[in-house]
C-alpha cells in the first residue's frame, strides 16, 4: 500500500486566499481534509491576506442547513454567519478539486456545546450528575440520527474523495474550554471515571447487563475521590461494552447515510477507554471503514507504540494513519524523524495538522513531513 499524506484545513483558509491551493499543490500531498462540520474555534490565519484570526463562535455546518433535511428535529446544526454565503465548504472544496487537489470532508459528529446546552437531556452526564454540554451522548437515538444526517448533508452533491469522522463516539471529561482551570486537578485514572456517561440511556443499558446503576454511580464517585476504590472487573466490562455498542451503532448509522464510493476514515484510539475526538476502539474495530487515524502529536516512542497497537487491533485491509502536528511545541528538527518512526511502526497514512494554522515560519515543516513520508 502506497503511503498517503493529507493536510488538514478549514474553509476560511481557502476562501479569500488565492495562494492556498498552490501551496497544497507544491507540497505534493494526496489531498486536503477540509472541515465541513466543526466545533467552536478561534483560529489563527497567518497566511490570509484579509484577516489574522477567524472566530467561529459555535459549532456549525459549513454547508446549507436545509429545512427539508432537518424538519421536526431537536438537534439542528448551526449555520456559520462568520462566513460569506451558506456553502463555504462547498466553495472551498470545489476550488481545491478543480485544481486537482482531492478533498475529504472532515466532519465532527458529537461535539457541539451549542446543542448540548440547549438539550441537556441528550448530553453526557458524569457520576456527580453534571452534564457535559460539549458532549452529545451516542446512546441517544436522537444523537445518532443527528450525526448521520450531519454527515450526509456535509458531503451532499460534491465530488469528494472521502469523509473523515471525528468524535464518532463519546466525548468525556476533558474539554479545552475558554480559560480552562481544570488542568492537573485530576489524574488520568480519575478523568477516566469522570468520563463514564451516567445518563438515563446509558444506565438503563447497564441495568440490562445486570449492573446496578445506583451502586455503579457510587463506585465511580468513590473512585474519583480515592485511589483505594475502583470498579470491579465485571462492572467495568459492562460499562465499557455499553459505550462501545453505542459508538458502533453511531458509526453504522453514519456510514449507512453516506453515498457509496466514499472512502471512510475514522479518528480513534487503541485505548478502549479513550473518549473525545478520538474514541477508543471496541472489540471488533474497523470492519466498516477504510482507514483509522490515531493521534501522534508528541514526537517519541509513545506515538509509535500507539500506531503499533492500532495495527495489531485492526483488520489487515484497514489502513493505519498517524495524525501529526507541526505546531508548537514540536520543533522543526523533530518532524522528519518523527514521521519516519511512525512509518516504521506501521503507519500507512500521515495526516498533517495544519495547512492554515502553520504559517510561513512552519510551512517548511509540512514539506519536511511529506518528504519523510515519501522516502
Amino acid at each position: 500500500m502506497a503511503m498517503r499524506v493529507l493536510v488538514h484545513a478549514y474553509p476560511w483558509d481557502v476562501i479569500g486566499d488565492p495562494l492556498f491551493t498552490g501551496r497544497m499543490q507544491s507540497l505534493g500531498c494526496d489531498g486536503v481534509n477540509l472541515a465541513a462540520a466543526y466545533h467552536t474555534v478561534r483560529a489563527a490565519t497567518p497566511w490570509h491576506p484579509e484577516h489574522a484570526y477567524l472566530d467561529a463562535r459555535h459549532a456549525a455546518l459549513y454547508r446549507p442547513v436545509r429545512e427539508e433535511a432537518w424538519t421536526g428535529r431537536r438537534l439542528v446544526p448551526g449555520a456559520a454567519p462568520w462566513m460569506t454565503g451558506p456553502d463555504s465548504f462547498g466553495t472551498a472544496a470545489t476550488a481545491l478539486t478543480e485544481a486537482g487537489v482531492p478533498v475529504t470532508a472532515w466532519v465532527v459528529l458529537t461535539h457541539s456545546s451549542r446543542l448540548g446546552e440547549a438539550n441537556p437531556d441528550l448530553s453526557v452526564v458524569n457520576c456527580f450528575g453534571q452534564h457535559y454540554p460539549w458532549a452529545l451522548c451516542p446512546s441517544r437515538a436522537e444523537v445518532r440520527e443527528y450525526a448521520a444526517t450531519l454527515a450526509a448533508e456535509s458531503v451532499r452533491g460534491l465530488p469528494l474523495a472521502g469523509v473523515l469522522l471525528e468524535a464518532c463516539g463519546q466525548l468525556g471529561a476533558d474539554h479545552g474550554g475558554h480559560h480552562e482551570k481544570t488542568d492537573g486537578a485530576y489524574d488520568a485514572r480519575a478523568r477516566r471515571m469522570l468520563s463514564v456517561c451516567c445518563c438515563e440511556a446509558c444506565t438503563t443499558a447497564w441495568d440490562g447487563r445486570g449492573v446496578d446503576p445506583e451502586r455503579t454511580v457510587r463506585e465511580l464517585r468513590a473512585a474519583v475521590r480515592s485511589r483505594e476504590h475502583d470498579l470491579d472487573e465485571a462492572t467495568a466490562g459492562a460499562v465499557l461494552a455499553v459505550r462501545h455498542e453505542a459508538a458502533d451503532e453511531l458509526r453504522h448509522e453514519v456510514i449507512a447515510a453516506l453515498p457509496s464510493g466514499l472512502r471512510v476514515t475514522l479518528h480513534a484510539n487503541p485505548d478502549p477507554w479513550a473518549t473525545g475526538a478520538n474514541p477508543g476502539l471496541g472489540p471488533e474495530p474497523g470492519k466498516d471503514v477504510d482507514a483509522v487515524v490515531v493521534q501522534c502529536w508528541p514526537p517519541g516512542q509513545d506515538s509509535a507504540e500507539r500506531v503499533r497497537q492500532a495495527r495489531r487491533l485492526l483488520p489487515e485491509h484497514v489502513a493505519v494513519g498517524s495524525y501529526v502536528t507541526v505546531l508548537p511545541p514540536v520543533r522543526p528538527e523533530e518532524v522528519a524523524p518523527h514521521v519516519r518512526r511512525l512509518t516504521e511502526a506501521g503507519a500507512q497514512e500521515i495526516h498533517l495538522y495544519h495547512g492554515g494554522l502553520a504559517g510561513p515560519s512552519r510551512h517548511g515543516m509540512l514539506a519536511d513531513a511529506v518528504h519523510a513520508a515519501r522516502t
